[in-house]
């Protein structure tokens, strides 16, 4: 951040240079635009000051007692800029109004040295005006954004000024005083403008267009996603954006991580300067097997469901399905939870009239070792080729209980073949194999899609 704070330096040196030239020109002349001149930009050193100060703070990186770091120090500042430029412009009106009504303003000398300096005057705001916008726009900051419209205004003032000094060349002495004005009402129009966009933004008023770019970049990157919540606050041209989004009720936790992660990412693609918060939340059930996993999935003890088999009778639904529960647990309170897990699905899904649970042990890890079953091995080959024109892409034999053998294969189908069809050829496999070969105690069919 050093050009940050190298262009509030430089606005700084500028605007005490400008008000000891304003000052002595309009004291030497006699002119009252000059001279309120030098103090708009007495309030533009104390705006340049704050300006220094504030971009120093912004960006310290966030700490203990400022979880969400120092961006606002950028508006605070400029909420002071705007209150000074208040203070100014009700001086000046209120000078501009006693000479007009007094009618002095005789003894202005609209000297050509004035115009000289008022052309020098005009040529540093202009500059300053340039730099500070670009560096608003490139390090994204408020703060610079106010110089920037601070010394637009000090441009438009000046030129003023030199339109009132030629009318007063011209006879008409009232021109100084009509210029001191305009340069009060654009230093009061800017003190607003500077006052409402920064406390907005210290209000927390939500960004329209960076909220709607977020939910935007959420709707496209992850369709499904249901957005629940979505609050987004600025600082300093950084965004904290908090959302709270739905998943499939039955979906894993590491699901829901991914899922959060994916949408933190979609979010920072459309706002780069984002710090983003996912909250997970089971969404809606879309379906009676949705309803089903997810009241299952949610009873405490239970491990794993699995082969969910749904069959409409006469009208009512019947259902059943296997329940994993730790080996060790004894079977009353492995009936327990069966019966605490029916109940919630009862409650989840009142169209189901029947339940069956099947109740079998969690598998316990095994050691396998890798075993070579000549035999089991060039008849599983032999199958895989003849149901799909070509030898496994991988084939693992793995020893298994009491001198059998599982099989751990790989074979590619056409990738744009229903997933079902898949299923089923893996099916086949498998059952071709067994009655073949009876040493294979279990076989494990991969299926991917063949390049």
């Amino acid at each position: 951040m050093e050009g940050h704070q190298r262009t509030a330096q430089l606005s700084v040196l500028a605007a005490i240079v400008l008000v000891a030239v304003k000052l002595v020109t309009g004291l030497a002349t006699g002119s009252l635009g000059l001279i309120a001149e030098a103090l708009h930009s007495a309030t533009d050193l104390v705006a340049a000051v704050l300006t220094l100060y504030a971009v120093r703070v912004a960006v310290r990186p966030p700490d203990r007692e400022h979880p969400f770091g120092h961006g606002k120090a950028e508006h605070l500042a400029a909420l002071g800029e705007a209150a000074a430029l208040a203070v100014a412009s009700v001086v000046l009106a209120a000078l501009a109004a006693t000479r007009l009504a007094s009618g002095s303003g005789a003894d202005i000398d609209a000297a050509w040295w004035a115009f000289a300096v008022l052309g020098f005057v005009i040529a540093v705001d202009a500059f300053r005006a340039t730099a500070s916008y670009r560096g608003a726009k490139r390090y994204n900051s408020p703060a610079l954004a106010s110089n920037a419209l601070h010394f637009t205004g000090d441009l438009l003032g000046s030129v003023a000024v030199v339109v009132g000094l030629l009318f007063v060349r011209a006879g008409y002495q009232e021109g100084d005083a009509i210029a001191a004005l305009i340069v009060a009402v654009l230093v009061i129009a800017a003190a607003v403008r500077l006052a409402r966009n920064n406390v907005r933004v210290l209000m927390d008023q939500a960004p329209e267009a960076a909220a709607g770019a977020a939910r935007d970049a959420i709707a496209r990157d992850e369709p499904g996603v249901e957005v629940k919540r979505l609050r987004v606050r600025e600082a300093a041209g950084a965004y904290f954006v908090d959302a709270v989004v739905g998943v499939r009720p039955d979906a894993a936790v590491g699901q829901g991580h991914a899922l959060a992660d994916a949408v933190e990412a979609s979010v920072r693609e459309a706002l780069p300067r984002a710090d983003v918060v996912v909250h997970v939340e089971p969404g809606e059930a879309r379906d009676l097997r949705e309803r089903i996993n997810a009241a299952a999935s949610g009873v405490l003890n239970v491990r794993e469901i699995h082969n969910v088999r749904i069959v409409t009778v006469e009208g009512l639904h019947e259902l059943s399905l296997h329940l994993k529960l730790p080996p060790s647990l004894p079977l009353d309170e492995a009936h327990a939870v069966a019966t605490e897990m029916e109940v919630a699905i009862q409650a989840a899904a009142p169209e189901v009239s029947l339940i069956h649970t099947h109740i079998e042990p969690l598998s316990v890890e095994r050691s396998g070792a890798e075993v070579e079953a000549g035999d089991e091995r060039a008849i599983i080959i032999e199958v895989v080729r003849s149901l799909t024109g070509r030898a496994p892409e991988q084939l693992r034999m793995r020893a298994g209980e009491r001198g059998r053998v599982v099989a751990l294969l790989t074979v590619c189908v056409d990738a744009g073949q229903p997933l079902r069809d898949a299923h089923a050829l893996a099916s086949r496999i498998e059952e071709e194999i067994i009655r073949r070969a009876p040493a294979v105690v279990d076989v494990i069919v991969h299926t991917e899609p063949r390049e």
